[in-house]
């Protein structure tokens, strides 16, 4: 069991995110993980720099921890000839620390550059074609690509590291999973849903399967929760909201009706480590071995402390329910 920290970057200017990461490699998390926007999800939140120059301030400023992002979409916003060569070059500069985290966007951050935002099963073959440009990259020479949606022509990536980046993809449904498990190294989900991991595994899959895990730390769990109602009430609203809905304002009106003990239900917050444990464990019993700790509550440092006095040992000796002893 491998344990990360979530850098919420719609929530922290680049500054903090660097310090936040920093800090986590000192309480001895494995490895930090970054949102990719342009937008943050409520203007609240107030924050959105570019996930790819805080990794690489990271990477100068630890020795240990990985690096990973959670998740870029290389098909709208970015070109995945342009991921490509930022994902080897992170490799590089951080000693192979480095996992690519992709998926097929939400309408939030990839509308922005004009380009329209497809359907679902549009933006799948689109992230399918992706895959394979970044993979032919990596394999060194020169490539062309002609797909239905996407193309490169004439490129190379100069710059690789001996061994390519894992290659998590974010799954949510059967397609998906599968061309995780066709195309990635890893799978990447937010759900507790057994059904995502045992669909990777049954199309072949091998790779660590990564969660992220809804947190909100204070001394209180009613203050945790206001704080994760305040700046994190769109996390409860499902995939097939955040995904398409376009601007902060939106998220703003859809979420009108959360209410604090919705947070409660959905976050493990307050003081009681066993909260936390509990709400892990539904991620390690869906077949999760990499879990991201996803902090919405109002003091990062306050539960970076927590994490290392009460969580680190409970969450790396979690085993799925009816797994040996």
């Amino acid at each position: 069991m491998e344990i990360g920290y979530k850098l919420a970057a719609e929530a922290f200017g680049p500054e903090e995110l660097v310090r936040q990461a920093v800090a986590a490699e000192e309480a001895g998390f494995d490895f930090v993980e970054i949102s990719d926007h342009y937008h943050p999800w409520l203007d609240g939140q107030g924050h959105s720099p570019f996930a790819w120059t805080v990794l690489g301030s990271i990477a100068a400023r630890t020795s240990r921890i990985g690096l990973a992002t959670g998740v870029t979409c290389p098909t709208m916003r970015y070109h995945p000839a342009v991921v490509a060569q930022a994902a080897a070059t992170l490799s590089l500069l951080s000693g192979g620390r480095f996992v690519l985290g992709v998926g097929a966007g939400e309408r939030l951050n990839e509308h922005v550059v004009g380009g329209g935002y497809p359907a679902v099963r549009t933006r799948h073959r689109m992230l399918r074609e992706a895959l394979e440009i970044i993979r032919l990259l990596w394999s060194g020479g020169y490539h062309s690509y002609d797909g239905e949606h996407l193309r490169l022509e004439d490129a190379r990536v100069f710059d690789l590291p001996d061994a390519p980046p894992l290659l998590a993809v974010a799954a949510s449904g059967p397609e998906s999973t599968r061309l995780a498990a066709e195309l990635g190294d890893a799978l990447f989900a937010t759900e507790p849903e057994p059904d995502i991991v045992r669909g990777y595994r049954e199309a072949g899959g091998t790779g660590p399967c990564y969660a992220e895990v809804p947190m909100a730390w204070a001394p209180d769990a009613r203050t945790a929760a206001r704080a994760a109602l305040e700046t994190s009430r769109w996390a409860v609203t499902g995939w097939k909201v955040m995904s398409e809905l376009p601007n902060p304002v939106n998220f703003d009106a859809a979420t009108t009706t959360v209410r604090e003990d919705d947070i409660l239900d959905a976050f493990a917050c307050g003081p009681d480590p066993e909260r936390y444990t509990r709400m892990a464990q539904q991620y390690v019993d869906a077949g999760f071995d990499r879990l991201v700790t996803q902090n919405a509550g109002p003091d990062p440092d306050g539960f970076l402390d927590f994490y290392r006095r009460e969580l680190d040992t409970r969450l790396r000796e979690l085993k799925p329910n009816g797994a040996p002893a």
